[in-house]
């Protein structure tokens, strides 16, 4: 009698032990699809760049207001936005790009 529950007890453990494993492999392999997309600051909207890691609603306004009068030529530029320190630059570096629109 001893064995059976043991066993049905490993049989649980296993299987909780296989379906974690399967969840971390997927959460790996479909990260950097979700990771890939990156933010233009030249177009991106409030929710956008609220969603970037260190930017709140004030510093993403900040953002806006900095490309209103100029547009950012490279994302370095987004240090000149008071608020956006080098450190947060970094951080953020993989997930900014800089596409200005060409007129027509």
């Amino acid at each position: 009698m001893g064995n059976n529950v043991y066993g049905g007890n490993m049989k649980n453990v296993k299987k909780i032990i296989v379906y974690t494993l399967m969840i971390l492999f997927f959460s790996s392999v479909c990260q950097p699809v979700f990771a890939s997309a990156k933010v233009n600051l030249n177009t991106a909207s409030m929710e956008q760049l609220v969603e970037l890691t260190g930017i709140g609603e004030k510093t993403a306004q900040k953002i806006i207001d900095y490309r209103n009068k100029k547009k950012f030529t490279t994302v370095d530029e987004v240090v000149n936005v008071k608020g956006v320190g080098a450190k947060t630059l970094e951080k953020l570096r993989g997930q900014l790009t800089v596409k200005v629109q060409k007129k027509k």
